[in-house]
């Protein structure tokens, strides 16, 4: 099924972020990966193992969020294929080019997106 939404132009420069996106990131973990399983040095100071261990905790949240950009990378290009990318996945209308260009893995419209993010729970409304 042809992407009713997006025009050709439109989803080739999209599919083009999303595929160099994906694999900065992929190149990015790689990286991570090396360095984290290097064999390190014992740090005699304990100022020094702490800052050591602050730094390898941050790299592996920092990992996780990575890691989790690139599921919804391989997913924004599933759907490419399927012919269903740039369609809300809430109300089945289009996702703007504009929101997809700032956001390439947007499933949502805007609408939906601002509907949902009110929803959630402990999300203060004045």
């Amino acid at each position: 099924m042809k992407d009713e939404y997006l025009s050709d132009d439109e989803l080739k420069t999209l599919k083009g972020m999303l595929d160099e996106q994906l694999e900065s990131l992929m190149s990015q973990s790689r990286e991570a990966v090396s360095a984290l399983t290097t064999v390190r040095e014992t740090d005699a100071d304990p100022l020094d193992l702490a800052v050591s261990e602050s730094n390898r905790d941050f790299t592996l949240r920092l990992a996780d969020r990575e890691r989790r950009l690139v599921g919804k990378i391989k997913y924004a290009l599933e759907r490419i294929q399927a012919g269903e990318y740039g369609v809300c996945e809430s109300c089945g209308d289009a996702i703007t080019y504009g929101r997809l260009m700032a956001r390439p893995v947007a499933t949502l419209c805007i609408d939906c997106k601002t509907e949902a993010e009110q929803m959630e729970p402990g999300r203060r409304m004045f």
